[in-house]
């Protein structure tokens, strides 16, 4: 079996099956603009990227690299379109696959939590602690208990975009068949969390997962469970590309590493000519500048090998028989040093002292914010007499209050959307209001 654009390429909107006339923009371009003009897209402003609550400006957060992964995948998508532009229905031009793959990408971390994936292992940590297992959990079902005790930012930011943000249980924000599905980097549910760790939906998410698979064709391995949809390539890509790139920008900015560090490991990416020499021995020109010159010329490099790559592949990606990532698959020079910026990055960058600091201290605030909320939840799920502290805790839930109706597990889901969409600061102050230490 082998998917095909027909199908791949649906301006269907979930929530509202009739197709929208598009005047002075396409429909995967009103995608784009549905997720930026979203709160929880605006919240990832004050969100970790990779180092927590930084002082310094010039910093990545989760916004930030959110644009900047969209725009590296509208190229990558302009690329590959141009190139299967004869195998597109009619309606479709490359411009739109480039739409699509940036909708995408701009909202890959909508679902993350505070403290980065530091907030994702607090909140796993917090729920498999064997007295929280026993009190929170014991009455669950089993796939209920794996959604809460393997919390997934991806799974969240499926359940936000296609639920909770703007229409509540009636699509979310309503984007096109293309874009979800294309968003969807492990389009399978929790039941696979015994073989593979990732996922892109919770069990409350599952029928919406095949909704939106079926709609578009992709090759279903199993009941909840499918192939990526190709352009999905594109959008893990982007984010690749940018994260072994721009944190070493992120780490010459909190002089984590030296700018000779940056050069040697960024220059073997680049194409070298006049102008790059140039810059790089010129005494007028900052480090600062000549890192986001080297940036560039590095991410444009990526671009071309990589796009190069999924060419090479599609038969491969379109019969759903493509294993690896794209930077896996290729082995030229410039991708190989990029994979060994990741490894370089991992033991100098994701190991400084004081990122490890603040994440160790986003498990108390988490932590503290899960112990008060799902007690509160629980008393009420559960016909106890509620408290007047509970009672005061779950008015500050607002709309993600559990209404009449919610079971216990639903329940907690709830105070996953309250707590996730929380920034760093909000969380850490809301956590210092609730033991009594703000000030």
């Amino acid at each position: 079996m082998k998917m095909n654009w027909n199908n791949l390429l649906s301006e269907i909107r979930l929530g509202n099956e009739s197709k929208e006339d598009s005047i002075g923009r396409s429909n995967f371009h009103k995608d784009y603009d549905r997720i930026v003009f979203s709160s929880s897209f605006r919240r990832l402003g004050k969100k970790t990227q990779v180092h927590p609550m930084t002082s310094n400006d010039h910093i990545h957060t989760r916004l930030t690299h959110s644009i900047e992964v969209s725009c590296v995948a509208r190229s990558l998508g302009f690329i590959v379109g141009e190139k299967i532009k004869n195998d597109l229905p009619e309606n479709i031009t490359p411009f739109n696959i480039s739409e699509i793959v940036q909708a995408a990408s701009l909202a890959h971390d909508i679902g993350n939590p505070p403290f980065g994936h530091a907030g994702e292992e607090a909140i796993k940590s917090w729920f498999r602690e064997p007295k929280n297992e026993e009190k929170y959990l014991s009455s669950l079902e089993e796939n209920q208990r794996d959604d809460l005790k393997n919390f997934e930012g991806n799974a969240q930011g499926f359940r936000i975009i296609t639920k909770i943000e703007n229409n509540f249980e009636e699509g979310g924000l309503k984007l096109t068949y293309s874009t979800l599905g294309t968003f969807l980097k492990y389009p399978w549910t929790t039941r696979e969390t015994k073989r593979i760790k990732k996922f892109s939906s919770f069990i409350t998410e599952e029928n919406i997962l095949s909704k939106v698979c079926d709609k578009l064709g992709l090759i279903k391995i199993e009941d909840y469970k499918y192939k990526r949809h190709p352009l999905a390539y594109l959008v893990e890509c982007a984010d690749d590309i940018c994260y072994r790139i721009l944190d070493l920008e992120d780490a010459h900015e909190l002089k984590i590493m030296n700018y000779k560090e940056i050069e040697d490991l960024l220059k073997p990416v680049c194409e070298t000519d006049r102008k790059l020499d140039d810059i790089l021995t010129s005494k007028s020109i900052s480090n600062r500048r000549k890192v986001s010159y080297l940036r560039a010329k590095a991410i444009n490099t990526a671009i071309i090998k990589l796009s190069k790559t999924f060419l090479d592949n599609l038969d491969k990606i379109m019969e759903g028989n493509f294993e690896k990532d794209l930077f896996s698959a290729n082995n030229s020079t410039e991708i190989n040093q990029l994979n060994e910026i990741k490894k370089i990055s991992k033991e100098k960058i994701y190991s400084e002292p004081r990122k490890i600091e603040l994440e160790i201290g986003s498990f108390s605030a988490l932590g503290n914010l899960l112990d008060t909320f799902c007690s509160a939840v629980k008393e009420k799920i559960t016909g106890v007499n509620l408290s007047f502290r509970s009672d005061r805790i779950l008015s500050m839930m607002g709309i993600n209050c559990p209404k009449k109706g919610d079971d216990l597990y639903q329940s907690y889901m709830k105070v996953l959307d309250y707590l996730s969409g929380m920034t760093d600061h909000y969380a850490t102050y809301m956590s210092k209001q609730i033991s009594g230490d703000a000030k």
